[in-house]
């Protein structure tokens, strides 16, 4: 995952199994802990960053939006996609350097997991990649914005998702039943909409209208009777179902004989 500033050539960047949100907003939050918030950010189309809007947004006007695009709003930050890898060039130039470079320096240094390629990019390499290519910009001022603190950081990088609580104050989420608890003052009305929030770590948490609403993990029902094993019953046991056994016709039954026997006979009528 890389990171360059337009303006100066500046880079940053981590190892990552994937190009996945977390991996995106991994790199976000470590740039903005260095630098501060950037005006806007230039990405290619993928899913991670921006979307096709769906049928009903096409309807409604609604600008698609992706959980990592969600986070860039919170943060004002602008998601630009680019049409084509020439587009995004100075990145592009970056990656043949690291490619080169960076993979031969890990060979030298037997790096081979994630966490040592991590250690050796914040300690090493990045500073003296920035020393030999970064470059003075234009001008002096710098456009990002203030860094955040780290609690505040902590409030803005999570994935929410619209749910609706059932007849039973009961929020499904990823194949989790959520009960919310009712006795607070603040509590959400059934069939009422809430959103459910989780972060890097799993940790979830939900909110009505801006609230933290309490609640606690439930099985479902088929599951918890499973493990309080079935209930004895004073029922006498059902017989055991009669087996079906193949019915052999005899020789004589209309099955064994010929077609012509099996003829109507027919009979003329009297003059």
């Amino acid at each position: 995952m890389h990171m360059v500033d337009d303006a100066t050539g500046t880079v940053h960047c981590q190892f990552a199994e994937a190009e996945t949100i977390w991996a995106a907003a991994g790199l976000l939050r470590s740039w903005i802990e260095r630098y501060g918030i950037p005006r806007a950010l230039y990405t290619d189309w993928k899913n991670v960053y921006v979307r096709v809007a769906t049928a009903r947004e096409q309807r409604e006007g609604t600008v698609p939006v992706t959980q990592f695009g969600g986070m860039c709003q919170k943060l004002g930050i602008r998601i630009i996609a680019a049409s084509s890898p020439q587009a995004k060039g100075r990145v592009e130039r970056a990656h043949g350097t690291h490619q080169d470079r960076l993979v031969k320096k890990l060979r030298l240094r037997e790096i081979s997991s994630y966490t040592e390629a991590n250690c050796y990019l914040e300690q090493q390499y990045i500073a003296e990649h920035n020393r030999r290519y970064a470059r003075a910009a234009a001008a002096a001022a710098d456009y990002h914005r203030q860094r955040p603190t780290a609690r505040q950081l902590d409030e803005v990088f999570w994935l929410e998702e619209e749910r609706v609580v059932s007849d039973d104050w009961v929020v499904r989420y990823k194949n989790r039943l959520l009960q919310l608890q009712r006795e607070t003052r603040h509590w959400a009305p059934a069939k009422s909409r809430v959103v459910v929030r989780e972060n890097e770590a799993g940790a979830i948490a939900i909110h009505y209208r801006g609230r933290l609403l309490p609640f606690r993990e439930i099985q479902a029902s088929a599951e918890r009777s499973r493990e309080r094993g079935a209930a004895p019953s004073s029922a006498p046991p059902s017989p055991s179902p009669r087996r079906w056994h193949a019915y052999t016709p005899p020789s004589t039954h209309p099955w064994r004989r010929g077609y012509q026997h099996m003829k109507t006979p027919q009979f003329s009528a009297a003059e």
